[in-house]
């Protein structure tokens, strides 16, 4: 393989890993208001709490990675997402501030305004993520110089806002799984309840964008025609996806959790097959596109990144692992939660 595929593969193999362990955190902040009192609603953020900042840590290296290897993509969406880019930085960044602000005061007024701001910005956060993947898949238009030639309320098209709610849809899924599995009691059999809502509200999206991408984006399944065993993706897609009542039916809560990370792991292995080798594609224009090779860094760039990356990633990894064993369990409460 040569250099612009492999950072191709690394750069989804980082955002694939943010997906799935930072879209458990948006969802849990989604779905934060439908908890009933203060009790519930510090055992939802101190589920997180021990690992929503190293989750975040993914999404930070795949940015790096961009940088590095395909510095053009990097210019052209910060410049040209610039506004979306800001409003997802400010939700991500209050999203944190609500988390270690809301328990700092017992005032019943004070934690229930952290509280609708920790929900919005969570919602805020997945669909801006939809918003984007939503027009990398549509394309934007692009000049010769490979600058964004459009606005802000352009990339507000349907299709980009039916694959924000989709993404918000498979977030909430995946945080009520990760709900029901750190909690007990009372709580716990009310939130088994928001899985089976939630699998609804995914389902229905999931099947809406799917028929909106045959009918408006078919290149998104050209990879899929010229090699039809590629059609065993979309098919172990639908199985993770259908397996998840199945093992929350039976209790094995989490079972179901890596059912919707394999979904979610699915589901970008699906968006990276679909665009490339774009990155960027340039709708009308599509031979003005940006792609691994015409928007890579040198190869000596890459192959440095690439030592780079061999020696930071298992180091990210271990970190991740070690965190989530560390934490491992119900949530309890003490003096030192949130």
């Amino acid at each position: 393989m040569d250099l612009q595929l492999i950072w191709f593969i690394l750069l989804g193999v980082l955002l694939s890993g943010y997906a799935v362990l930072d879209g458990f955190d948006l969802g849990v902040g989604a779905l934060h208001l439908f908890a009933k009192g203060d009790q519930q609603r510090r055992l939802m953020i101190n589920s997180i709490g021990p690992v929503w900042d190293g989750n975040e840590v993914w999404l930070v290296t795949g940015g790096g990675a961009l940088f590095a290897a395909f510095p053009d993509v990097y210019a052209t969406l910060a410049s040209g997402f610039y506004l979306a880019v800001f409003l997802l930085i400010f939700s991500l960044i209050f999203r944190a501030i609500a988390i270690e602000f809301r328990s700092k005061q017992p005032w019943a007024f004070w934690r229930q305004s952290w509280d609708v701001a920790f929900c919005v910005a969570s919602i805020l956060s997945a669909f801006l993520f939809g918003v984007v993947i939503g027009n990398l898949i549509w394309g934007i238009p692009l000049g010769a110089d490979r600058e964004f030639q459009g606005t802000f309320w352009g990339l507000l098209h349907p299709y980009a806002l039916l694959t924000g709610l989709t993404v918000l849809s498979v977030c909430m899924m995946h945080g009520a799984i990760y709900i029901v599995m750190k909690t007990e009691g009372e709580f716990h059999a009310m939130a088994r309840g928001w899985v089976k809502n939630t699998i609804i509200f995914f389902v229905i999206m999931y099947g809406i964008l799917t028929m909106a991408t045959l009918l408006y984006a078919p290149h998104m399944v050209e990879k899929l025609k010229a090699c039809p065993l590629l059609f065993l993706v979309p098919v172990l897609n639908l199985l993770s996806i259908a397996n998840v009542p199945r093992e929350i039916h039976h209790k094995r809560d989490f079972l179901a959790f890596l059912s919707s990370s394999a979904a979610i792991v699915l589901l970008m292995f699906l968006f990276g097959l679909g665009i490339f080798p774009n990155l960027v594609l340039s709708n009308p224009n599509p031979q003005l596109s940006l792609t691994i090779y015409n928007a890579s860094s040198s190869i000596k760039t890459l192959q440095t990144m690439l030592t780079i990356a061999m020696i930071g990633m298992p180091l990210v990894l271990a970190y991740t692992i070690s965190i989530y064993f560390i934490f491992r369990g119900k949530v309890k409460l003490d003096e030192h939660s949130y």
